[in-house]
């Protein structure tokens, strides 16, 4: 069925990806803030959001959460979180001068490529960044060896960028990338630098993975895919772009149901429904409320893996609340 033909009532079903929303790294972010607040009361310094979500960063601000740009702004002495997209060695040494108290919030995902990054610079390595700019995440990584790390963002990038070494060039990649996307700049830049290194392991997180996994599963089936996700979270981007290519006829990005434009469901039989690893379940539980009311009331969930993964909090935590 295409859209633009009008479905029977009984076609119309929604298919809802599994794995979709929190990743472990987010969960662990979100709720060291919340200890933060238990803890010590507002005010409750965060450096940049927390994650990429508005629902979660407007909840956290009415319970007195402030969230600033940077650490110049929390005034001397007071505690500030850093986000789970990590910060650079300077962030945390302005932080020392200003003698804030910290919690560093940084997904241990992201904190292995900070690492890698290390251990390659030692090595005198040139490093090739996949990402994109401007970007949290990228900023904290590339800061953590700013003279051996260049960004790739585009096929232009890749062009431009220039090592000393042939055989001493390794590529890493901001976690929540489009795999399929990540992998092309990999073998442009291979055709380029032919003794190009891999990671250890791989940059791009088992969250992301799944969920672009769980869509590209249910895509071809799908008239309409909902992501529900925020405009500046890289992960829920790629969703819509991997529904995409992977053969739903229309995509869009939401942050909340009443976002979505009635004229989408125009002559569309089955909706997929899936939501960035930043987004709360009660997002998506809302949008398929939203789409019961309006005749999409047959839900099924399409599952590509179970997700076990948990994080220990924030060692600054750990000992206050004994996890």
């Amino acid at each position: 069925m295409s859209a633009g033909t009008p479905s029977p009532e009984s076609a119309k079903r929604v298919l809802l990806a599994k794995p979709r929303g929190y990743c472990a790294g987010v969960d662990r972010a979100v709720i060291a803030v919340e200890k933060a607040l238990e803890l010590y009361g507002p005010p409750v310094y965060v450096r940049k959001e927390i994650v990429h979500n508005r629902h979660v960063v407007d909840t956290l601000r009415e319970r007195g959460v402030i969230f600033v740009d940077e650490t110049s702004e929390v005034p001397e002495g007071e505690l500030v979180v850093f986000s789970a997209h990590g910060v650079s060695p300077a962030v945390h040494a302005e932080a020392q001068e200003r003698n804030l108290r910290t919690i560093d919030a940084t997904c241990p995902l992201v904190t292995k490529v900070h690492k890698e990054v290390n251990r390659f610079a030692k090595d005198d390595y040139d490093i090739l960044l996949i990402g994109h700019e401007g970007h949290e995440e990228v900023e904290g990584t590339s800061g953590e060896a700013p003279d051996h790390v260049q960004l790739v963002d585009t096929a232009a990038d890749v062009a431009k960028a220039e090592i000393r070494d042939p055989s001493k060039v390794v590529w890493l990649s901001q976690t929540t990338l489009s795999v399929d996307e990540t992998m092309e700049r990999v073998d442009q830049l291979r055709e380029r630098f032919p003794d190009l290194a891999d990671p250890p392991s791989d940059d791009i997180c088992y969250a992301t993975s799944n969920r672009q996994v769980a869509v590209k599963a249910m895509a071809g089936e799908c008239d309409l895919v909902l992501v529900v996700g925020s405009r500046n979270s890289s992960n829920s981007k790629r969703l819509v772009e991997v529904a995409l290519q992977a053969g739903a006829k229309d995509a869009h990005l939401i942050d909340f149901a009443r976002e979505v434009d009635e004229s989408w469901l125009d002559g569309v039989g089955t909706v997929g429904v899936t939501s960035g690893a930043s987004v709360p379940d009660v997002l998506v539980m809302d949008l398929l409320a939203w789409l019961a009311e309006r005749g999409w009331g047959e839900v099924e969930e399409v599952t590509t893996a179970n997700e076990k993964i948990a994080f220990a909090l924030p060692r600054e935590l750990r000992s206050k609340v004994g996890k």
